[in-house]
């Protein structure tokens, strides 16, 4: 089991950033491997990721997910159904400067890959930064 936790300054106001993060249906643009994210009622989603698993061919998968959206304190809670009991939530705060924000991931998994678990972080985290950003400009 592990629990891990990774930082990074967006340059985007904290109202924007959660705003953006908060519909669902953006999730594409920043989680490599996911093709389409649907609302389906509730707090639930639908979601479509593209998988090229070992030793078998490349694959679309379909699987559910859930995203509780928490206004106070611009807070988002996710997780997805399966064997690691995957799970986890995003914090945004106003950041150093005027404009924009730190976003925090927090992850639960029960796989205890650190360096593998520590590199998907970066990767999601950069993948919000760079979609939020571009998603911001005029």
């Amino acid at each position: 089991m592990g629990d891990y936790k990774k930082s990074i300054t967006v340059q985007v106001s904290a109202p924007t950033l959660f705003s953006y993060l908060a519909d669902v249906t953006n999730l594409p643009e920043y989680m490599p491997r996911l093709t389409s994210a649907r609302p389906a009622g509730g707090d639930k989603v639908d979601v479509t990721a593209h998988i090229n698993p070992e030793g078998a061919p490349e694959q679309d998968v379909e699987g559910k997910a859930w995203v509780h959206v928490i206004t106070d304190g611009r807070k988002l809670e996710w997780g997805a159904a399966g064997p690691h009991d995957y799970h986890g939530e995003l914090d945004i705060e106003a950041g150093p400067s005027e404009g924009n924000s730190v976003l925090t991931v927090g992850l639960h998994t029960e796989r205890t890959e650190g360096e593998q678990v520590d590199r998907g972080l970066t990767e999601t985290l950069t993948g919000i930064k760079d979609a939020a950003e571009r998603a911001a400009r005029p």
